[in-house]
Parts: C-alpha cells; structure tokens; sequence
C-alpha cells in the first residue's frame, strides 16, 4: 500500500503515446459536462457546470432532476459511464476501444431518455478539433485503457495537492474541479475585488468567469501549443512586471499566454524531484506570492495559519 510519506508513483504521460484516445475521453467528458449545463442551477463563474477527479474516475456529482437528483459517472477502472439516479435501476454504458463518440453519444441520449431525462444540448465539441455534430464524430473511437487509467491516477494526486494547496486560504476559493471544455483540473482563489469590466466583445461566459480579480491554478494533459502535461497559474488582471517575480522550482517559467505571463511547472520535472508533492506546492506557492503582492491582495490576513497559532 502506498502510504502518503512515500514518494508517489508519478508514471509518463507522453501526449504523443494517447493522443487520440485523451481526445476520445474529452468528447465523452464534453458530452456528459454539457448536460450538466443543461440541468444543473446556475452558480458564480460557471461552477455549476464543472465535473470531479472521483475514487472511480470522473463525476458530475449530483444534479437536481425534479424533485429526484441523478449523477453521471465515466468509470475508469470499469471503462464505463454509469447514470445513477434516485428514481431508477443504474445504468451502463460500457467503454472500448473501437466504440465511436458518435456511437457513445446516441446510447447515451437513449439511456436518459429510457429514464425520462429528455434533454436539448448543443451537440458540437466546444474548442475542439472536429467540427461536427457528436452523432456524426466517428474518427474517433480509441480507448487506451493504461494511458486513461494513468491519466486518471495522475488526476487524482493533483486533486490532493491542490485540495491541500486550497485550504492554505480564507478567501473566496472554488471547488478543485474539472473544466471540461479545455480538460484541465484547476482551483481559483479570489481577492474580494471587481476586475475591470471587459471589453464589449468579450463573452457572457468571459465576462462572468472573470468578473472578480483571481489567480487561478491548473494542469492539463498537453495540447498543441504546449504537447507534454504541465501545471499552470495566472493572475487577472495580470499586474505588470509579473514576469519577472521569482517562482520555485527554478525550472518552473514565466511563458506568454494569450498576452499575459503565466507561470509554467512541466510535469515531467516534477517526475524528477524526491519530493514532488513539496515541489508543486512551492510552485503554487510562488505564483500566489507573486501574483497576489503585485495586485495588492491582503496576504497576511487571507493566510490560514496553523491551528496551534490560533
């Protein structure tokens, strides 16, 4: 058994070697997330759309149906999707390589409406390569089960670090959640603040995901820009000469990002280290200090101190 004062089994994960069936999975996860902004309430900054690193896999947690609630459920130890609601018998979608996002799209709108969940989703990938209707996406059908299973496992210890990496801060702080349209695990602090408003040619989905100064925190599994996973973090409004703080580790950088800095921690230097876990936290740590000093966020006072300092 592992315990937690053990260095963690942190395996490669070369986008290269799964890149087809991570954008299997992430069709799947955007299928399933774009129900739950369907049916779940709205909440500050899109948190209600989110989904969750779980001990299976990934979830949606509960979503209110009436006065009944369901939960979907992508099983990755089972290689399934399980719909398990207060009101039925569960459901099973099994998982395998050569079963197509088309294929997976219509059993799953069959399955909830054998349930009575008759939902009207916008059916198209959201920033994603194929441009086309999910019933129609039939390139891809891969479903590597040692990648996702690797990527899931990785998922999860992240999940840890940045639960514990959370509860260093009094502020306003959001779940450590999964943004399906991109695919990354993230947590977001908040100053307190009203950012600047954006310009009018910004989103309704812009304009409230940063409608308050945050500094946000992240991993993803690589993309085209950046093709290899890395941990990440950002300010907004970026305050200037942020990319000449200091961040820990030295190998961690300051890159440009869509015009502003964001701190850049590859996961494969944190394979490296004796003591990853410390090392991330650091990383995190950092980019907070940095971000946080320049914008004038109150530090002291939003710092959790130990609990024999109370």
């Amino acid at each position: 058994m592992l315990h937690n004062a053990q260095k963690p089994e942190l395996p490669p994960l070369p986008l290269a070697e799964w890149e087809q069936s991570k954008m299997t999975l992430h069709l799947i996860l955007q299928i399933i997330g774009k129900l739950k902004l369907q049916l779940m309430p709205r909440k500050n900054h899109w948190w209600n759309i989110t989904e969750f690193v779980g001990p299976s896999g990934f979830t949606t947690h509960s979503i209110p149906f009436g006065q009944e609630t369901f939960e979907v459920r992508l099983n990755v130890k089972a290689s399934r999707v399980e719909i398990i609601s207060s009101w039925s018998d569960d459901l099973y979608i099994p998982l395998k390589d050569g079963f197509s996002v088309a294929s997976f799209y219509k059993t799953f709108c069959e399955k909830l409406a054998s349930i009575g969940i008759n939902v009207d989703i916008l059916a198209r990938a959201y920033d994603l390569p194929p441009d086309q209707p999910f019933d129609k996406i039939e390139q891809f059908h891969h479903w590597d089960k040692e990648y996702i299973q690797r990527f899931w496992k990785i998922m999860l210890w992240v999940d840890g670090v940045f639960k514990e990496f959370s509860g260093r801060f009094y502020g306003k702080t959001c779940p450590v959640h999964l943004y399906w349209h991109h695919l990354d695990l993230t947590v977001t602090r908040f100053s307190g603040k009203r950012a600047p408003s954006m310009n009018s040619a910004a989103s309704a989905a812009e304009k409230d995901a940063y409608s308050h100064e945050v500094i946000s925190f992240g991993f993803w599994a690589g993309d085209d820009d950046t093709p290899a996973p890395a941990f990440y973090a950002y300010t907004f409004p970026s305050p200037p000469g942020l990319e000449k703080e200091k961040l820990e580790p030295a190998s961690a950088q300051w890159i440009n990002a869509n015009g502003s800095p964001m701190a850049l921690l590859m996961y494969d230097a944190l394979r490296q280290v004796e003591d990853p876990k410390t090392v991330l936290l650091d990383f995190l740590e950092s980019a907070y200090q940095a971000g946080a000093r320049l914008a004038g966020w109150d530090i002291e006072g939003e710092t959790v101190p130990p609990l024999d300092a109370l």
